[in-house]
C-alpha cells in the first residue's frame, strides 16, 4: 500500500455517518491524522478555516458545530472536552488552512477537495449526471475558478498571463504547454482546451486552479517570477498525487468526441426546433 492509499484510508477510517445519513469527522480525530500534537495548535488552523468559511458567507455553524464530551483525565476524574463535528467542506479548509509543510496537509487537500468542489449540488445529484453534464458542470467551475486565479495572478504581479497559465499547464502535463495540449487534443486554432477535456480532467485542472490561487494569496507573493514558479509547482504537485494514488495522468484521458462548444450549439438548435 503506498502513502496515499494508507492516508485516504486513514481519512477514510475515520469518518462518521449520522442518524441521518451524512458523513462528518471529529476534529480531535483528525488532529492526530494531520500530524498535530497540541490541540492549542490545531485549534488555531480551525479557527482560521472557520473566518475562511464566513468570509465565503457560508454558515460556520452548519459545518462547524461544537460537540462537548465527558473525558477521564488521569486522577480518574472527568472533565468536559471540547470538538467539533465537521463537514467534509470543513476538513477542506482546515486542510486549505493547514501547515503546508507537511506532506499529510497536501494529500487531506486532495483527498477533502473533489466533493468541497461539487458543493453547490448534493453528491447524489452529481452522481445522476451524465458524463456531457459533468462537462459543463465543472467547466462552469474552472470559468469561474480561473476568474478568481486571473485576480489574485494580477494582484501579485503577472503581467504575461499565458506564461503564467503556461507554467501551470507544464507543471501538470509533464512539460506541454496549452498550444501543446491543443495539438495533441487536434484542435483547431484558437480552440478552447477545457471545452474539451473530459469531468475527470476538468476536475484535476480545476484543484490546479484553486490551490493556485489559494497559494497566491496565502503566501503573499508578489512577483511574477514567484507567481509562475508557484503555478508550476502546485501544477506539478497535482500530477505527483495522481501517481501516487495510481489515477490516470491528464494527457492519457480522452478527449471527447465533442466539445462543449459544439454541444451548447446542438442544444440550442434543438431547442428552436421545439
Amino acid at each position: 500500500m503506498n502513502e496515499m492509499e494508507k492516508n485516504n484510508k486513514t481519512f477514510e477510517d475515520i469518518k462518521h455517518i449520522d442518524e441521518d445519513g451524512a458523513e462528518f469527522w471529529y476534529a480531535r480525530e483528525l488532529m492526530i491524522v494531520l500530524e498535530y500534537n497540541k490541540w492549542e495548535n490545531f485549534e488555531k488552523v480551525i479557527n482560521k478555516a472557520k473566518d475562511a468559511c464566513k468570509n465565503s458567507d457560508i454558515s460556520v455553524l452548519e459545518h462547524f458545530p461544537d460537540v462537548r464530551k465527558m473525558v477521564q483525565i488521569g486522577s480518574g476524574a472527568y472533565r468536559e472536552q471540547i470538538d467539533y463535528k465537521l463537514t467534509r467542506y470543513a476538513c477542506y479548509l482546515i486542510a486549505q488552512n493547514g501547515d503546508s509543510r507537511k506532506k499529510v496537509i497536501a494529500l487531506a487537500q486532495t483527498y477533502f477537495a473533489v466533493q468541497t468542489r461539487k458543493q453547490e449540488i448534493s453528491e447524489k445529484e452529481y452522481s445522476m449526471l451524465t458524463e456531457d453534464e459533468r462537462r459543463f458542470y465543472q467547466r462552469d467551475l474552472t470559468r469561474r475558478g480561473n476568474y478568481l486565479l486571473n485576480q489574485a495572478a494580477k494582484n501579485a504581479g503577472v503581467k504575461n498571463f499565458d506564461k503564467f497559465h503556461n507554467s501551470g499547464y507544464k507543471g501538470l502535463y509533464n512539460g506541454e504547454t496549452a498550444d501543446d495540449i491543443a495539438r495533441r487534443k487536434g484542435l483547431r486554432y484558437r480552440e478552447d482546451i477545457l471545452d474539451n477535456m473530459c469531468s475527470e480532467e476538468l476536475a484535476a485542472n480545476l484543484f490546479r486552479i484553486t490551490q493556485t490561487e489559494s497559494k497566491l494569496k496565502k503566501d503573499n507573493i508578489c512577483s511574477e517570477k514567484e507567481a509562475n514558479k508557484t503555478h508550476y509547482k502546485i501544477g506539478r504537485n497535482i500530477r505527483e498525487v495522481i501517481a501516487k494514488n495510481g489515477g490516470t495522468m491528464p494527457e492519457d484521458l480522452p478527449t471527447p468526441q465533442k466539445s462543449l462548444k459544439q454541444l451548447e450549439k446542438e442544444k440550442q438548435k434543438s431547442l428552436k426546433n421545439i
